[in-house]
C-alpha cells in the first residue's frame, strides 16, 4: 500500500521559512517523480513543484520560483520542500503526490490527474 506522510508545517511569520517533508512507503520511491501541491482556504488544488526520480530537473510554479526548493533523498524515501520568504498567500494545506508514471515526469507534470497517490497534507499558516 502506498503511503505518503507529510510533516513540517506550522505557523510562521511573513518572511519566515519552513521545511516540509514527505515520507514515502509502499512503492519503489526512486522510480517516480514527486510533486508538492497545495490548497489554500476556499480554493482548489494548486500544483507547486515537481522533481524527477533521480532528484534533478526541478520545476516550480511561478509563485514558488526563487523562494521554494524541492529536493529528495532516495535512500530515505523522502521528498522535501524548503520554503523561504513566506507570504500570507502561501497559507494552505500542502500535499505531496506521487507521479503515476514510472521514471521522469513529462509535459503533464502540472496536471493533478497525473498523480495517483496523495498524502494527508500538512498545514502551513503564514501570519503575523
Amino acid at each position: 500500500e502506498v503511503q505518503l506522510v507529510e510533516s513540517g508545517g506550522g505557523l510562521v511569520q511573513p518572511g519566515g521559512s519552513l521545511r516540509l517533508s514527505c515520507a514515502a512507503s509502499g512503492f519503489t520511491f526512486h522510480n517516480y517523480a514527486m510533486s508538492w501541491v497545495r490548497q489554500a482556504p476556499g480554493k482548489g488544488l494548486e500544483w507547486v513543484s515537481v522533481i524527477n526520480s533521480g532528484g534533478s530537473t526541478p520545476i516550480y510554479a511561478d509563485f514558488a520560483k526563487g523562494r521554494f526548493t524541492i529536493s529528495r533523498h532516495n535512500a530515505k524515501n523522502t521528498v522535501y520542500l524548503q520554503m523561504n520568504n513566506l507570504k500570507p498567500e502561501d497559507t494552505a494545506v500542502y500535499y505531496c503526490a506521487k507521479y503515476a508514471k514510472v521514471r521522469d515526469y513529462s509535459s503533464d507534470y502540472a496536471s493533478l490527474s497525473t498523480y495517483d497517490s496523495w498524502g494527508q497534507g500538512t498545514q502551513v499558516t503564514v501570519s503575523a
